[in-house]
């Protein structure tokens, strides 16, 4: 059979502009879940292709006719145009539509609106029966893999649209539970791959040509003694790339061979979830970290010229604008490279969707706008206007022009051009958001400033 995965992205994010300033914010990279899952399936005999929205124009025309099988990876905010590509391709071509994903997950039954059959959780036991008809009910179960060394590598020979830095996944899930993560609720319990297994992975991508890499782990150094042998693996076989990038939490501050191990193994990029500097806030999510931890984290990282991308939280019912303020002139101060701020969104499946569908505050329903850079619920201490401009501001002050002479100082040419790009466009998104806001009736910023604000009537806590 021939099949088709198609991994959609929003309308916003499948402009020009936006492609060429994600290409300023890092390296093209692909999901890993579809090219695991492809690569099954052409492992059984069957014509596979992977197709990424964000990446580039995909056309359909072609495709539909071609497709037997059409498989979609869906998140919340791509939920909307996943649902709209599963029409088309019922509508104008024979595919049989099958779902899976985060947003699938949480939410089955509305996405068997669009889909044949949808599939729930880990898919790699379960693909293959449902693709080939062995299982036909309608949603489909997944089981979290035991073993991770059993699970094939990503297969990027399926892949038609750009990538330069390939993705790897060493654990599953993670030790911590943030009231607002979903995917480490998706990917429960936390799982570990064996160092040599993931060894024999990085291995492979150096055999293919990439010059980055992505360690995608909700948390790559949950287990430290772990992550320091992958690092001296990688330091003893020069498998080092040009940059790597992971997921790291405060704690690394407290062992400092494991930092010099990651600067030495060139993983240099990391991003680490500040989220405020409200220590009520950190509670309230079940952070597991205290303000001293942040310091210590950003002081050490500075030290061993790993750059900080920054992330923090907008929107946490403990903070008010004055923290927000203190929390980015934090993430200013230590010398960021760059700057991550979400407004705080409410997926599906989360306690904080529960909570605030419960307090009947959520008043976006289009999941296209929970996408963390949306404010679709009502936050305590400003309106959701408010907390909009507060992104907005945040990028702003952050991104400045004169701070790109400093990260240039700090790590070289390329990232002072990448910083000052980054600078033209923190300022051109908000202008065209606030255009939209003042004279656009049927954009979802012009509802957002003229309709939710002008409604004086705020839901009760």
């Amino acid at each position: 059979m021939k099949i088709l995965f198609i991994t959609p992205a929003s309308a916003l994010r499948r402009l020009g502009a936006y492609r060429l300033g994600g290409k300023l914010y890092g390296q093209s990279n692909s999901i890993t879940g579809p090219l695991i899952l492809g690569g099954i399936l052409k492992r059984a005999g069957h014509t596979v292709e992977l197709y990424e929205e964000l990446n580039q124009t995909v056309h359909y025309e072609k495709l539909i006719p071609w497709a037997d099988i059409l498989c979609l990876s869906v998140m919340t905010c791509t939920a909307p145009r996943a649902y709209e590509l599963a029409d088309r391709f019922h509508k104008e071509g024979h595919a049989r539509v099958l779902m899976g994903g985060i947003h699938v997950t949480a939410m089955p039954e509305e996405a068997l609106q669009h889909a044949d059959q949808v599939m729930t959780g880990e898919s790699e036991n379960t693909i293959l029966d449902v693709v080939e008809g062995r299982r036909k009910e309608r949603i489909v179960k997944g089981a979290p893999v035991c073993d991770l060394d059993s699970v094939p590598f990503p297969d990027y020979s399926i892949l038609k649209t750009p990538c330069q830095a390939a993705n790897i996944l060493t654990t599953r899930g993670c030790p911590f539970r943030c009231t607002f993560c979903s995917t480490s609720r998706m990917f429960a319990p936390y799982r570990q791959r064996s160092v040599d297994n993931v060894m024999k992975e990085i291995r492979m991508y150096h055999r293919l040509g990439f010059r980055y890499m992505n360690f995608e782990d909700d948390n790559f150094t949950a287990d430290k003694e772990r992550a320091k042998e992958i690092c001296r693996r990688i330091i003893a076989e020069h498998l080092q790339f040009k940059e790597t990038f992971f997921f790291g939490r405060t704690d690394i501050a407290q062992d400092e061979e494991l930092l010099e191990l990651l600067s030495k193994a060139h993983l240099t990029r990391i991003l680490i979830g500040i989220e405020s500097l409200n220590q009520d806030a950190l509670n309230a999510i079940h952070k597991g970290q205290n303000i001293e931890d942040i310091k210590k984290a950003a002081e050490a990282c500075r030290r061993h010229k790993i750059r900080v991308i920054a992330s923090i939280v907008l929107g946490l019912d403990q903070d008010t604008k004055e923290d927000i303020q203190k929390t980015l002139e934090f993430a200013c101060s230590i010398d960021a490279y760059q700057l991550q701020p979400a407004i705080l969104t409410p997926y599906p499946g989360t306690p904080v969707y529960e909570e605030l569908l419960s307090q009947h505050r959520i008043f976006e329903h289009n999941w296209s706008q929970f996408d963390m850079m949306n404010a679709t619920f009502y936050p305590l201490h400003m309106t959701p206007w408010e907390l909009q401009n507060e992104f907005y501001g945040a990028a702003m002050k952050f991104y400045t022009f004169r701070s790109a002479f400093r990260i240039g100082k700090l790590f070289g040419p390329e990232y002072f051009l990448r910083r000052f790009g980054l600078a033209i466009f923190a300022r051109l998104g908000p202008m065209g958001a606030r255009f939209c806001a003042a004279y656009i009736k049927r954009s979802p910023y012009y509802e957002l400033k003229h309709l939710m604000t002008e409604d004086a009537a705020q839901p009760s806590h």
